[in-house]
């Protein structure tokens, strides 16, 4: 057996700043070697941050990102840190002498080096690329055929690449034929709500399935919409759990394992030798190749007691979720404050507390605008609020603007009805974005998933800004997450951000007398669990009533989401915590004349060139809007 004491480095990057990815490795690097690591691994394509998207097709940042893991191993070295193998993500290109799977020498791939005493001592590249959900993979990279095992005090250590865990065979079909001791997998993995129980029991399982312990280390921060999470772990060769790191925080874990060595295996012939084709059970074959950095054990010492990061509960894990992904984006993107409109209503009062939490009291400003209509408790409730956190606070009734417009139409009719509801809204968007324009601060729209969905909004009015906090939560989670949060604050001893009276008055857009959203939409627990059958499930309408939910509603539901995508396009990012966000998750056509039919079973496919029937609802005016929001 062999002690081997290997370093999970959570860090978060920035796509593109391959100088400051590089200074972040050489730090953590310096802090596991103090802390007596044998092997530091970094996340998937850490150099370059993930996912870097059409960047990868540039030779120009190839050949950057190529050049960066060469001059990070000699760095390495030169700041004493040589004799620590350092496992980091990167850009890199097919070495392929013949293309592969009709794509030529030199195509992009997504990378680990394993750097040595100065050089790039072993690449391999990820194999199995995800094509689903939010990942395109096989639009940017070709994937690898060799599986290089290198050892490392007398332990044999092979590479996985995210993706590879979650496919069967491939990489880990073939680390139990090398007789690997060690499978280090390094990762870019989004967060979404339930995920993480996923990753612990796929470790696990693979692990098992590979015979060998397994260390798995993911990104932590948020990249425009996707948020990484972290909850690193190490897991031993039976799948039992040995470390987890903390979710949404950087941090170096360190576990100390005890290993097989890999010499007795390989002179046993129980594992492929050098230059090996290896059925990967896949389709394809995979070659092992090896290499000895260090064959010798390290002299016994003393393993340090794990780390077992507690796991955070569901409504606290979705919290840390959009206030890291509203911190990242607003700070990698060079804003250092942000405003958002404050009317007193439970979305705003959500959004109004994350960006305070991401980003401090002192860089969140807030602006009442309220209108003939608004009522006086949510002007004092979201002033209240604002007391309650410490943000700058500011009323501005909208009224003088609102009459100047409707003035100005005079002639040609002036406004009525839905017409004049969105003038509202759109005065105070137009109002936001000024404030935006004149301090330089970012706005934050306030928009939940289900008003998303359905179309429940103003364009160019209150969904106009640069980041959606909550677009991709729902509204029934927006109560549970404000109720979360107050709680959180009791138990810190703290005031609790959300005033009661917001999250128990009925939901409101105050744009007419007596409104209340239940006018215009289901009861939001009947309206949230169409949606998520819907949009996360792609059920049909057959589907939908066959699941329980009544054919009244199922019609509703679905033609107002089926008409409010052209919305969707126009609404800024926001953090995916969900299995399906709106935009990189759910892409549909806008022009598009495919209705739900009663008649038509929901699993069959029209002809496309089939029209429309008699029945249908006509496409929608991109101008026309059925529904207002707060």
């Amino acid at each position: 057996m062999a002690q081997l004491r290997v370093a999970l480095a959570q860090v978060n990057t920035t796509v593109g700043d391959l100088e400051a990815n590089a200074d972040l490795v050489s730090e953590w690097v310096r802090l596991a070697a103090r802390r007596g690591a044998h092997l530091v691994a970094f996340p998937e394509m850490t150099l370059t941050g993930y996912p870097a998207e059409d960047l990868v097709l540039r030779r120009s940042f190839a050949a950057a990102s190529r050049d960066a893991v060469d001059r990070l191993a000699r760095r390495l070295a030169d700041e004493g840190s040589g004799e620590l193998a350092v496992i980091v993500g990167y850009l890199g290109t097919s070495r392929a002498p013949t293309p592969r799977l009709g794509r030529p020498a030199g195509e992009p791939q997504n990378a680990a080096a394993v750097l040595w005493r100065g050089e790039v001592v072993a690449r391999y590249a990820k194999h199995h690329l995800p094509n689903y959900g939010v990942f395109d993979e096989f639009r940017y990279f070709v994937p690898g055929y060799d599986f290089p095992v290198f050892r490392l005090h007398g332990v044999d250590v092979g590479l996985t690449i995210c993706e590879d865990l979650w496919q069967d065979g491939g990489p880990v079909a073939v680390a139990r034929a090398a007789g690997v001791n060690l499978l280090v997998c390094v990762n870019g993995s989004p967060y979404e709500r339930g995920k993480t129980f996923q990753r612990d029991e796929l470790s696990a399982r693979r692990a098992r399935e590979a015979g060998a312990a397994l260390v798995y280390v993911n990104l932590v921060g948020g990249q425009d919409e996707l948020v990484f999470d972290g909850g690193s772990l190490a897991v031993d060769a039976a799948g039992r759990l040995l470390a987890r790191a903390e979710q949404f925080t950087e941090t170096l874990l360190t576990v100390d394992l005890d290993l097989p060595t890999g010499a007795a295996a390989l002179a046993a012939g129980r594992a492929a030798g050098e230059g090996t084709s290896v059925d990967a059970g896949d389709g394809t074959a995979m070659t092992v190749t090896r290499l000895p950095l260090a064959s010798e054990p390290v002299p016994a010492f003393d393993a340090e007691a794990p780390v077992v990061a507690h796991r955070l509960d569901s409504a606290a894990e979705l919290y840390r979720a959009v206030v890291t992904g509203t911190r990242d984006y607003v700070r990698k993107n060079g804003f250092t404050s942000v405003v958002l409109g404050l009317s007193g209503g439970i979305d705003s009062a959500l959004v109004a507390a994350i960006a305070v939490d991401a980003l401090g009291a002192e860089q969140v400003h807030t602006v009442a605008m309220p209108s003939i209509h608004s009522s006086t408790g949510s002007v004092d409730d979201a002033a209240e609020l604002a007391r309650r956190t410490g943000v700058t606070h500011t009323v501005i009734p909208i009224q003088p603007v609102v009459d100047s417009f409707h003035r100005a139409l005079t002639a040609t009719g002036g406004l009525a009805g839905l017409a004049a509801e969105n003038l509202q809204a759109r005065v105070r968007g137009t109002l936001l974005m000024a404030l935006s324009n004149a301090h330089g601060q970012l706005v934050l729209t306030t928009g939940n998933k289900s008003e998303l969905a359905t179309g429940f909004s103003t364009l160019y009015g209150d969904s106009a800004g640069g980041f959606a906090p909550i677009k991709d939560v729902p509204k029934t989670l927006v109560w549970e997450l404000a109720r979360w949060r107050n709680a959180e604050a009791d138990r810190q001893g703290e005031t609790p951000p959300i005033p009661e009276e917001i999250i128990v008055k009925p939901p409101s857009a105050e744009l007419a007398p007596g409104q209340l959203d239940s006018d215009r939409l289901p009861d939001y627990s009947t309206l949230d669990a169409v949606l998520d059958d819907y949009v996360e499930r792609d059920q049909g309408r057959t589907e939908l009533i066959t699941a329980g939910h009544s054919p009244e509603t199922v019609e509703r539901v679905i033609r107002l989401v089926d008409l409010a995508e052209y919305k969707r396009r126009q609404n800024p990012p926001g953090p995916k915590v969900t299995s399906k966000a709106f935009g990189r998750d759910r892409r549909l056509p806008i022009t598009s004349r495919w209705r739900e039919h009663p008649t038509r079973p929901s699993t069959v496919e029209p002809p496309t060139s089939e029209p429309p029937p008699a029945s249908s609802p006509t496409v929608r005016s991109p101008t026309a809007e059925s529904l207002t929001a707060e």
